[in-house]
């Protein structure tokens, strides 16, 4: 692969990387499920040994969360791309809940698949980095 082709996957991925923290929190779960590959895999930074595999699960995994307002921040975006359809990144996020509740600070690992010319998350693992105090 060359360094154009390179870049455009960085670039995409990244993008895709935003768009879900963007389409999370404003409670969009059809859109946000469309951006996994049909049998991609999630864990939530609050729980990264329960894996949510597929389109179904994850959406009712996503419909289940009692409503509430979210800002999540990503930053420290890295993707490397593998091959021209994988790629892997990783990130810092933050998430905000309330002013009244500190933000959780966590990571994701993700994976990448290019399937008909999109790309998706094959994998979105996420942990947290400080536990919340109780």
């Amino acid at each position: 692969m060359d360094q154009a082709e390179r870049r455009d996957i960085e670039l995409d991925c990244a993008r895709l990387i935003n768009l879900y923290a963007t389409l999370n929190d404003q409670a969009r779960w059809d859109d946000v499920v469309t951006l996994y590959a049909p049998d991609g895999l999630m864990t939530r930074p609050t729980a990264p040994e329960q894996p949510i595999v597929g389109h179904e699960a994850l959406l009712a995994a996503f419909q289940s969360r009692p409503p509430r307002t979210t800002q999540h921040v990503c930053a420290n975006i890295v993707v490397t791309a593998e091959t021209s359809d994988t790629a892997s990144a990783t990130s810092a996020m933050l998430l905000f809940t309330g002013p009244d509740t500190p933000p959780l600070v966590g990571t994701y690992r993700d994976r990448f698949v290019r399937l008909d010319g999109v790309w998706l998350f094959s994998e979105r693992r996420g942990a947290l980095s400080f536990q919340p105090s109780r």
